[in-house]
């Protein structure tokens, strides 16, 4: 089970600012939305969360598989970052990002000082923003996936509301067979096959001592494992000091396979890159999924069958 831990002992009163409900801004930056009556009942939901909601004019658009085409989707992006509301938050992923990137104005994305979220193809849009500007953004729930999903997970719900308002402290989890580490360092990454596509590039942020966290969805084990040797290979995985994994779900084995399935991977990872491996962590293409910084200096610990993430510390 996943639980947030609160220091209630702590003394809040030297901020004491009661959290206001605070805006969000819905975008398409990726696939077009399938169904539009999700987006309506994820504005639902993060209301009676005590969100107001506004969502992009274009955010409903489709060309080909995309939420609109290439010159709308820059034109949501640019909008999100001119309107009032302070979090901007993608309805979906998918794929789309990728081919925007060379087009998006970074620093004016930074400048903005909005609060960015959004997971899966969202990921290149959170590495890109860290490696051109040092500005953080978020990695957790989409309108569409999770607000707008049949039953909200209210879990995730609250770990998202907690983070935006800047309450999540650390988020604990189960990770029974993860390595010793307790480490402090830069935490990023999302989803494997972004990153792994942003090797090469100028968007992929050049972290050394950081905390990696990975997740995938329907990528057989082989496909994994060949990412991560790419990042292997690449030289990023040696320079981190945790690699945490979440969720890797949706795939199927064949008969070839012979045995050969995500803790043989495991079994690699942690023979090949002398890294420390944690495993467990609530996050993917899954309906409990921590709302997680990217960017932002965080701590690590694994112990008696537990893994800490320190998100915010108090000095």
């Amino acid at each position: 089970m996943t639980h947030a831990k609160e220091h209630q002992d702590h003394d809040h009163s030297h901020h004491s600012r009661q959290p206001a409900p605070k805006g969000i801004y819905l975008i398409s930056p990726s696939g077009a939305v399938a169904e539009p009556a999700r987006v309506e009942l994820a504005c639902k939901r993060l209301g009676e969360l005590g969100f107001k909601t506004a969502v992009d004019r274009a955010a409903l658009a489709v060309h080909e598989r995309f939420a609109g085409t290439d010159k709308q989707r820059l034109a949501g992006i640019a909008r999100a970052l001119k309107q009032k509301h302070p979090i901007v938050m993608a309805t979906r992923g998918g794929y789309g990002l990728s081919r925007l990137l060379p087009f998006i104005d970074w620093q004016a994305v930074a400048d903005s000082g909005k609060i960015f979220i959004g997971q899966s193809d969202f990921t290149v849009f959170n590495l890109a923003l860290l490696a051109k500007t040092g500005a953080s953004s978020y990695a957790g729930p989409t309108a569409v996936f999770d607000f707008g999903a049949k039953k909200m997970d209210d879990l995730t719900a609250a770990l998202f509301t907690e983070s935006m308002r800047g309450e999540l402290e650390i988020l604990s989890f189960e990770s029974p067979d993860s390595d010793p580490v307790d480490a402090r360092g830069v935490l990023w990454g999302g989803n494997l096959a972004m990153v792994a596509s942003l090797v090469g590039t100028p968007y992929l942020p050049k972290i050394k001592g950081g905390i990696l966290f990975l997740e995938d969805i329907s990528e057989h084990p082989f496909r994994i494992e060949r990412m991560l040797t790419q990042l292997w290979h690449a030289g990023v995985l040696a320079r981190q000091k945790a690699i945490v994994l979440g969720r890797f779900t949706d795939y199927r084995l064949a008969a070839h396979d012979n045995g050969f399935d995500m803790p043989s991977v495991l079994r690699w990872l942690r023979e090949t890159v002398k890294v420390p491996v944690v495993t467990g962590l609530p996050y993917g293409h899954v309906k409990i999924k921590a709302t997680l910084p990217i960017g932002k200096k965080v701590g690590v610990a694994t112990e008696d069958g537990m893994a800490h993430l320190v998100l915010e510390e108090h000095f």
